[in-house]
């Protein structure tokens, strides 16, 4: 590799990315209440504006995966980085729900460019340890919800209003499109870019299989902390605490997560963590007062290493997809978080108006409808444990096809 080529400057620029993508969905959830108020919105309304950023991000690892051996990682962050300025000015200039609605896809349209460049990158910088550097790399997701959660809740404190919330992303955002800039970028050296190679690779029983549980891996992590505050907004406990809480852990293990993998192997990270997610979410659904917290501990823990050891284990165990098998990977998950979002807000609604009809007060009926709807989201890493006990059982004849990462 090229000496001028900074491997650890580029890391540094990618991890600054991704703090960006995060700030982007904690701060919108900490303004829109301000931005229904603001424009006259309802909260349907409002739930497009949040959808078009989540479809926005499968559209963009589609388009990146597949154009990422024409493009490279550095015109795909070019487009990223305009993306993300176009997507925020246009939010902070915004006139209406539609001008709302075209942003957010903007904003994540450049989410989604950041997955598309960096997870190949990374894993071809670093191929000798390629799901250690990516959980590093994911560090930042939770990493920056956190920075976007306290940034969110100190402005709004001090009467700052939503359009300066915003502008402050700018600053990072500038500091990413700089740094990327004026490095140079390797050339793929360690990961397929023939085109025609990835696509054919897709057509794989195993592939298939890792997309699958992409979606229900997703919905496991995302599906409780989208809707913490509205299950547990009435159980006594600090919900947005609980949120800074988990994402604070699984920052803290995604950093530590090498001598887990090496230890375990990302098959038997991923059965691990289905089953501590199972446990969590059903605890989550029948815990009382300070239970919550231990519950929610335990789900942090659970939920932390599935989405960069998902990307990991394509990179290693099905590196003929290239880049575009990580990108579509990725898409799945979010596209499935799309989908489903809607179900479990539905979910909320029939059993919030079975415990009213049955005389339960209205706050207690929010809660009783928010743990109901935590016990069916059981199902979804319950599938997992099944699902990758699966692959576990067969882990010794996948492990002559991986590619050999150091110990």
């Amino acid at each position: 590799m090229d000496h001028s080529i900074s491997k650890n400057k580029l890391f540094t620029a990618a991890c600054i990315s991704l703090i960006v993508t995060a700030m982007t969905f904690a701060i919108r959830a900490g303004i829109l209440g301000q931005l229904g108020e603001d424009f006259g919105i309802n909260s349907t309304q409002l739930g497009f504006v949040n959808a078009m950023a989540f479809w926005g991000f499968p559209v963009a690892t589609i388009f990146g995966g597949f154009l990422y051996n024409l493009l490279g990682a550095r015109k795909l962050m070019i487009i990223a980085f305009i993306s993300h300025v176009v997507g925020m000015i246009m939010t902070i200039y915004a006139g209406g729900f539609e001008a709302l609605l075209i942003s957010s896809f903007f904003i994540g349209f450049a989410n989604g460019s950041v997955e598309a460049a960096c997870n190949p990158l990374i894993a071809d910088m670093y191929t000798k340890n390629r799901t250690t550097m990516l959980n590093k790399f994911h560090v930042w997701f939770p990493g920056g919800i956190v920075i976007g959660a306290l940034t969110s809740k100190f402005m709004t404190d001090f009467g700052l209003g939503w359009q300066l919330q915003i502008a402050v992303m700018l600053i990072p955002t500038l500091i990413y499109g700089y740094l990327f800039f004026k490095e140079k970028f390797p050339e793929s050296q360690h990961i397929e870019t023939d085109t025609s190679v990835n696509i054919k690779s897709l057509i794989n029983p195993l592939f298939i299989f890792i997309a699958i549980c992409m979606t229900l891996t997703a919905i496991s992590e995302f599906g409780p902390q989208q809707w913490i505050e509205k299950i547990l907004g009435n159980s006594g406990t600090n919900p947005m605490l609980i949120l800074a809480m988990v994402t604070g852990i699984m920052a803290l293990g995604r950093y530590f997560a090498g001598p887990i993998i090496h230890k375990l192997n990302p098959i038997g990270v991923l059965l691990m963590s289905a089953i501590l997610t199972s446990a969590a979410v059903y605890s989550m659904s029948i815990a009382e007062g300070n239970m919550i917290y231990f519950a929610a501990i335990l789900f942090a823990f659970g939920v932390c290493y599935f989405w960069p050891t998902m990307i990991g284990f394509v990179s290693e165990y099905l590196p003929k997809t290239g880049a575009l098998g990580m990108s579509l990977v990725g898409g799945a998950g979010m596209f499935a978080t799309g989908i489903w979002n809607p179900v479990i807000g539905s979910w909320i609604d029939a059993e919030k108006e079975i415990a009213l009809a049955s005389g339960v007060a209205q706050e207690a009926a929010e809660l009783v409808a928010g743990k109901a709807a935590l016990g069916n989201m059981v199902y979804f890493p319950l599938a997992l444990v099944l699902l990758f006990g699966v692959l576990f059982a067969v882990r010794k004849k996948l492990e002559e096809k991986r590619i050999p990462q150091a110990v």
